[in-house]
């Protein structure tokens, strides 16, 4: 029976890494070169209290997720495409959704806050510049600057796109980046081979639905 636990377990961790695995959004260098984004008609502002950013980071014994607020965004929408845009994210308010208060949820949410993970105290934003974006098979591929804790890296989100008068919503698929590129090492294997299976997912789900307007 043991060995049967054993087993439905591994299974359920390879299901989870080949899902994050196939979502991975590769980490490139920082595009040096960004469009600023201006204040003209075509911009659209987001509302930060209907926008929601989601996360989920798992392990060989389960899960968690949650939200992270957007404290601000902006963005230009021409032809379909997103021309420019910034979005700024407060790493303060990271939440864990699946635990209850006073059942580890304060525990978890101030560990993420602290230098093992995000460090919020020294970085309290985040950062996603768009440098480029391109429309193919229904979706829009952005590509932008992503900044966490002290690290800037380029990545490429499919993403969703609809217009509807003065309002539009930004709505990704949901992505897997991998911590590691931005300085969050704290129980990954790559660091720490003996670990064994008391490891951390170096790839964290990520997803992004942004109301906004003009």
């Amino acid at each position: 029976m043991k060995k049967s636990i054993l087993a439905i377990a591994f299974i359920a961790l390879a299901a989870v890494s080949c899902k994050n695995d196939k979502n991975k959004v590769e980490a490139k260098e920082e595009v040096k070169e960004v469009q600023k984004v201006e204040n003209v008609i075509n911009s659209y502002k987001a509302n930060v209290a209907e926008s929601n950013i989601t996360w989920k980071g798992s392990k060989p014994t389960g899960s968690h997720n949650g939200v992270v607020s957007l404290q601000n965004g902006v963005f230009d929408i021409e032809n379909g495409t997103v021309k420019a845009g910034e979005f700024t994210i407060d790493m303060t308010t990271i939440s864990c959704s699946d635990l209850e208060a006073g059942n580890g949820k304060e525990k978890l949410e101030g560990h993420l806050k602290s230098a093992d993970f995000f460090d919020v105290e020294k970085f309290p934003t985040a950062k996603f510049v768009v440098t480029s974006s391109e429309a193919k098979d229904g979706k829009v591929n952005i590509t932008g600057n992503l900044t966490l804790k002290d690290v800037t890296k380029s990545i490429t989100i499919p993403a969703t796109i609809i217009e509807d008068g003065e309002f539009a919503t930004l709505k990704s698929d949901t992505f897997s980046v991998d911590r590691t590129d931005f300085g969050v090492t704290y129980s990954s294997k790559k660091f720490d081979a003996a670990l064994k299976d008391k490891f951390i997912n170096d790839l964290m789900e990520m997803s992004l639905d942004i109301k906004a307007k003009k």
